[in-house]
């Protein structure tokens, strides 16, 4: 496990040299907000993590509901019962593992993993623009059809889930990256992944931290690079 700092801001970092799976810490005045519950075997280091910041984890928010995001999901909540855990209403469907689409939505096949034997459900379901603490909740379905992104109000980072990665060089779910192409593998629709990826843009994050990859201060121009790979490959 390693943690790196930026503000209020801890990145949690897993396997971070074979298979990267972050997590965050967000400090607030009373406590933490966890976002994101990476794998299953991460619940002692991501308790380990908030106990060395010397505050307790008083909300468990998801990016989305993949397995890579919510693995320690249910050993937390036993651990930390009373701790409130949010969710999209549109991915509060998936993590209960329904992949029916509505007819709005691109009508491809939702894919990558959603643990079947998952037994916690949020409880506080969020909307475009709710806010949890200093987070405000952006909608960036693409990945997921329900994912969202978090954005620090006080600082303007950004916490985008798999709305971008990192790893492997940045790039927008669906744009294949040799070095690691799991969350293109794992991308419901490419296409709506990247009109989300242009609303994330217009945010003008100050860092942006994803579930794959390192942290990127400044990181509008390679957003924008990001965005034009893509736009080309699907055009």
């Amino acid at each position: 496990m390693r943690v790196i700092q930026n503000g209020h801001l801890y990145q949690v970092t897993f396997m971070a040299k074979f298979f990267p799976v972050n997590c965050y810490l967000v400090e607030e005045e009373d406590g933490l907000t966890l976002i994101d519950a990476a794998l299953g075997f991460c619940t002692n280091g991501i308790v380990k993590a908030a106990e060395s910041i010397g505050k307790p984890i008083t909300k468990i928010v998801l990016t989305h509901a993949h397995e890579d995001h919510v693995g320690a999901l249910d050993s937390l909540k036993e651990l930390m019962p009373d701790v409130p855990v949010y969710i999209s209403v549109r991915d509060h469907r998936l993590m209960s593992n329904d992949r029916s689409l509505d007819p709005h939505e691109d009508q491809m096949p939702i894919k990558g993993g959603v643990p079947k034997k998952l037994k916690t459900r949020a409880n506080v379901l969020l909307e475009e623009g709710g806010l949890v603490g200093s987070l405000k909740a952006i909608e960036s379905p693409g990945h997921t059809p329900g994912s969202m992104s978090f954005l620090d109000i006080r600082t303007n980072a950004l916490i985008a889930g798999d709305a971008f990665q990192t790893r492997g060089g940045i790039a927008v779910p669906g744009d294949l990256k040799p070095l690691f192409p799991f969350p293109s593998f794992g991308t419901w629709s490419k296409k709506t992944a990247l009109a989300s990826a242009k609303k994330l843009l217009n945010y003008k994050p100050q860092l942006l931290a994803v579930g794959h990859g390192e942290m990127i201060a400044n990181p509008v121009k390679v957003m924008e690079q990001a965005i034009e790979n893509l736009e080309r490959k699907i055009r």
